[in-house]
């Protein structure tokens, strides 16, 4: 999969959790807050795909995602990168 679908992808994940995605510049790494209420995950348009792949793989991480539907392609593709980085080794994505 290529990094231009796969953030597309996660995107919609992450949009499926609730969150709204805001792309701006400037000089931070990018994070997830919440806002008011609203759930907002920020990426910097500076920084390659890679690295803002890298924030969505950690954000997703930090939730349970047992209860909700992802392509198996993705999902393999996220558990890869958790083991990579060390994330969520406690268990992985069900069926």
């Amino acid at each position: 999969m290529k990094a231009n679908q796969l953030i597309k992808e996660l995107e919609e994940l992450v949009e499926q959790l609730g969150y709204r995605i805001r792309k701006e510049r400037g000089s931070f790494r990018g994070s997830s807050c919440v806002l008011e209420g609203d759930k907002i995950v920020v990426l910097n348009k500076n920084h390659p795909v890679e690295f803002n792949i890298g924030v969505l793989v950690k954000l997703l991480a930090e939730k349970d995602l047992n209860d909700v539907y992802i392509k198996p392609a993705l999902r393999k593709k996220i558990e890869k990168m958790w083991k990579k980085r060390g994330l969520k080794t406690d268990n992985t994505l069900m069926d």
